[in-house]
């Protein structure tokens, strides 16, 4: 097995990849098959996180895929990302999410919005998974409402103390997680409508800082491989230098980090979809019932048919996305449908292929099973179905 390529770049044009992309998936498929799969419902029954995987995924270069080299990166993009998780969700959510939230949502806000000293200091170790880090957005009383922060910020004599709590932080607190950005209040500025309104902006918090505090990690009904936690600042002191990017620019950047997210999300959810259309197709090609394959009964046939056409459409969906992406062109509104499709193709797909294995569907250690619990956060993580539908409608004008 290789390492990922030293660069990933070209066109992305429909269906069709250039040659380091195809090689690329080529060998994140066969990680993901000779490596991740066959210890995935192990690890899934005993709530483990894989940091044996991470380590080799590190090795490999996914975690710095679109980063460049001189951070340790491998010089690629964010469509590169998204190849690699789309491959992993074929087989293990958790996996594939703990590689999405390092990269798109731990490591990318560092090297979007940080100085060259923050760079230099978190991103080496970030791009390689010797660490991880997290990102602290959702709150107790605030989950699509991330306007409605009410985790605080003071500034005085050169240092940052925060305030409050944050809830469901993926790699929060894994035994390598080195920070976690968090989203706070510092202060008011004028609203739009001339009202004053929060000043929020982000800070980095390292891990063992005094007063952060880590929960316990969440009792979930899918993803069980993957590190969530909620988080817990109680006078939390870090120096001034530790804000990331322009003070009262926080909630705009990571909104910006989030239109991104969406397209890795997608990749992910189209990697599940596709992972129930194998899964079927094996399945029915040698379940025999009533003297034959189930594939040949119609039933079965084109509802694994219909299946292949939700993975198909949200692969184009976000490969249009990543397109306009990487073209530097608006992509807001197609990383949302791209988020919106893939999520749902998911989901129904494992719902499919759960009746479509019948009984052998309904037990645990069956592929199709983890995907039916682990798919339906893909319509909620990163921005819930409403959210998608809600910047879908006002790109319309409505």
């Amino acid at each position: 097995m290789t390492t990922a390529p030293q660069s990933t770049r070209g066109a992305v044009a429909g269906p069709e990849l250039d040659e380091d992309y195809r090689d690329l998936v080529a060998m994140v498929r066969e990680f993901a098959n000779e490596v991740v799969a066959p210890v995935s419902a192990e690890l899934d029954a005993r709530h483990e996180f894989p940091y044996d995987i991470v380590r080799q995924m590190g090795e490999l270069g996914l975690f710095g895929l679109p980063f460049p080299e001189e951070y340790g990166g491998m010089g690629g993009d964010y469509f590169a990302l998204a190849l690699a998780l789309e491959e992993l969700g074929r087989v293990n959510q958790s996996v594939a999410i703990t590689l999405e939230a390092g990269v798109s949502l731990g490591a990318m806000p560092v090297y979007r919005f940080g100085t060259e000293e923050q760079r230099q200091q978190w991103l080496p170790e970030l791009v390689t998974a010797r660490r991880l880090a997290g990102f602290g957005l959702t709150e107790p009383n605030g989950g699509s409402d991330a306007g409605g922060t009410q985790t605080t910020a003071s500034l005085a004599d050169g240092t940052w103390t925060v305030n409050g709590a944050k809830e469901f932080i993926t790699n929060s607190g894994t035994d390598i997680t080195s920070l976690v950005t968090v989203t706070a209040v510092t202060g008011t500025t004028e609203g739009r409508d001339g009202k004053p309104a929060k000043e929020i902006s982000t800070i980095l918090v390292p891990s063992g800082t005094p007063g952060f505090t880590v929960g316990q990690a969440y009792d979930k009904a899918g993803w069980n491989s993957s590190d969530t936690h909620p988080l817990f600042f109680d006078d939390v002191r870090v120096p001034e230098a530790n804000l990331l990017g322009e003070r009262g620019r926080g909630y705009a950047n990571f909104l910006s980090i989030l239109d991104e997210g969406r397209i890795a999300i997608a990749a992910l959810a189209t990697g599940a979809a596709q992972g129930c259309v194998d899964e079927c197709v094996a399945y029915a090609n040698t379940r025999l019932a009533f003297g034959q394959p189930i594939g040949r009964y119609q039933a079965v046939s084109f509802k694994i048919a219909r299946m292949q056409a939700r993975a198909h459409t949200a692969r184009l969906a976000y490969y249009e996305a990543a397109a306009k992406m990487l073209a530097g062109k608006p992509f807001k509104t197609e990383a949302a449908i791209a988020k919106l499709v893939a999520g749902e193709a998911a989901m129904d797909n494992a719902r499919d292929a759960t009746q479509v294995f019948g009984g052998y569907g309904f037990m645990n250690e069956s592929l199709v099973t983890r995907h039916y619990r682990d798919s339906k956060i893909l319509e909620i993580g990163e921005g819930t179905t409403e959210v998608q539908l809600m910047l879908i409608a006002r790109s319309l004008g409505l």
